[in-house]
């Protein structure tokens, strides 16, 4: 966290620029993605005054800037900050901003805005972003006074870091930013209604689930993102040390518990294992830690874990029962509930010997797996000869959305917690590379990959030129089948193999994205290929020839349940 500057700044006038950078500061930013325009001039001003205390690195496109900035945040857990024009600037933030509120991701987007005279004037470059991205933050706020900028600023670190975080929206005109006064900045604030303090679990409820734990026979744990956004991926493994419950992870969730390990059940849902699906179907206790119950994860809702007991465990009492009912609804911060519950927790009383060994009939039946006499190179295959050769490095790895995100969740095993980056909610193609980028910035020590697809990589490619600009040596496997391949996949399976418009080509020269290492067809050339580009000193893209015809499998078709579920 940095340290507050000298407090002489306090006691003489200031531009409301500088205030709001001045409050970055204050509040521990270290690293702001800022892309400038006529009206958010001020605070860049501001900016280069500040460059000894922060970074600013300009993106190309400003939802890169956004997903970086996310990329930042989902990494280290503190909140990414970008910044935007008024106008189209803005409006290029809201997928990102969109993409913060439904991963409960901590996000501060700067915005800003024509002059208070003229804003419902349709004047040059306005639009009303506040309007607009009023349904998918968190909070919300037009500065219409330079002096309650620091109160602002204060407001929209604090709503976006507590309770159940995600992006604030701070809209700022630019006669706001050059006006000047002098700033409290340590001004209280003024959010009536806004009681973030986690609750407690009450004991009682502690003690069911531990007794409900001691009568099972056939118990899983259910671990989503928020078990990686309450920092309780350990207390999740006390948990099972001292339990044997096996665990299934949501994509989001992915990290909370080693993908390695022997009670890993991976992850579950439309293209999860069929074991964990399996083990869900038949569990007489689900414990649902940190997850909302998403469409994509319950299939028919009314027919998920249709068998079992529910504990249901988030610090958000909206989740509760929303999308689906539960037996013991639990609100509180998970990381608490889960320390709380290890305290009196004991094993199931007679013992988990079959139900460990189902499992693992499962496992054994159904793995994940894919065709190794393939003569070329399947998508799968690179994945996973990627997860091992990183096995025992300090790795993140990024990803765009479609066929490549599902086998990277599938085929990777991640071991610690924020090191998978994903649009998991919203499902943003475009989202791998700027959100490597924004990692990579926050961990400079570690080798971080963007696994994409050249459907997702073409969405925001030109923050290649900001990675090499930058000196930001981020890695992209690139697997190329020159389609759209998840809507491909649905086309086999429910549209007859009609294709619509589901061709892209190919990308053209992947040297021209970076230290290319050209492309790779033949499967001999893989390990090397794949070794060149983890190793490369500065940024790197490789190109890996895959198969259109390939499906992601296990599926369960959206809406049906594990009874339809499709193995081959």
């Amino acid at each position: 966290m940095a340290t507050a500057p000298d407090q002489a700044r306090t006691d003489s006038l200031v531009s409301g620029a500088d205030a709001v950078v001045e409050s970055l500061v204050r509040h521990g930013v270290e690293v702001v993605f800022a892309y400038p325009g006529g009206a958010s001039m001020p605070l860049h001003q501001a900016l280069t005054r500040y460059g000894d205390r922060l970074r600013t690195i300009l993106p190309r496109h400003e939802q890169g800037g956004g997903f970086a900035a996310q990329g930042y945040a989902r990494t280290t857990g503190k909140p990414g900050v970008c910044m935007a024009t008024s106008g189209p600037g803005a409006l290029n933030l809201v997928t990102a901003i969109a993409d913060a509120k439904l991963d409960s991701i901590p996000l501060v987007a700067l915005t800003g805005q024509v002059g208070t005279s003229v804003i419902g004037t349709d004047a040059f470059q306005e639009t009303p972003i506040v309007e607009v991205c009023r349904g998918i933050t968190k909070h919300h706020c037009l500065v219409t006074r330079a002096e309650d900028i620091p109160r602002v600023m204060k407001e929209a670190f604090h709503v976006a870091t507590t309770g159940r975080p995600g992006p604030v929206l701070v809209d700022l005109p630019k006669d706001i930013q050059q006006a000047h006064i002098i700033p409290d900045y340590d001004v209280p604030m003024n959010l009536p209604g806004y009681h973030p303090e986690a609750q407690l679990p009450h004991p009682e409820q502690i003690a069911q689930v531990a007794a409900a734990i001691r009568r099972a026979k056939r118990p899983v744990i259910y671990a989503g993102g928020g078990v990686i956004t309450g920092e309780a991926s350990e207390n999740l493994r006390t948990l099972v040390r001292k339990t044997g419950i096996p665990v299934t992870m949501t994509l989001m969730g992915l990290g909370a518990l080693p993908g390695d390990d022997p009670l890993s059940l991976d992850m579950l849902g439309m293209h999860g294992s069929v074991y964990a699906n399996y083990a869900v179907d038949e569990a007489d206790l689900l414990i649902a830690v940190g997850v909302r119950f998403d469409d994509r994860v319950t299939g028919k809702v009314a027919e998920f874990a249709r068998h079992g007991f529910i504990v249901h465990i988030d610090i958000d009492p909206s989740e509760i029962n929303k999308n689906k009912l539960v037996h013991v609804p639990i609100v509180a911060d998970v990381k608490e509930a889960l320390a709380q519950l290890n305290e009196v927790v004991q094993p199931p009383e007679n013992g988990l010997e079959e139900w460990h060994a189902q499992i693992a009939a499962w496992k054994k039946e159904d793995p994940f797996a894919y065709d190794t006499s393939y003569p070329g190179i399947l998508a799968q295959e690179a994945i996973a000869e990627l997860s091992r050769l990183t096995a025992e490095r300090e790795t993140v790895v990024a990803v765009g959305v479609g066929q490549h995100q599902m086998w990277s969740a599938q085929f990777y095993k991640f071991r610690q917690p924020r090191t998978w980056l994903s649009s998991s909610g919203l499902g943003t193609m475009g989202f791998g590379l700027p959100a490597a980028m924004g990692a990579k910035v926050a961990r400079p020590d570690a080798i971080v990959v963007d696994i994409d697809g050249d459907g997702s990589i073409l969405m925001n490619i030109q923050e290649f030129a900001t990675c090499t600009c930058e000196n930001i040596p981020v890695k992209v496997l690139l697997l190329n089948n020159q389609h759209l391949g998840m809507v491909v996949q649905w086309e086999d399976r429910f549209f007859k193999g009609n294709r619509a418009h589901t061709y892209l080509g190919p990308v053209g020269n992947p040297e021209a994205c970076g230290q290319g290492d050209g492309s790779i067809v033949e499967k001999a050339d893989l390990v090397p290929a794949l070794t060149r580009l983890i190793d490369a000193p500065g940024p790197a893209l490789l190109d890996v020839q895959v198969p259109y015809q390939e499906h992601v499998l296990p599926m369960i078709p959206s809406g049906m349940t594990v009874r339809e579920l499709i193995k081959k």
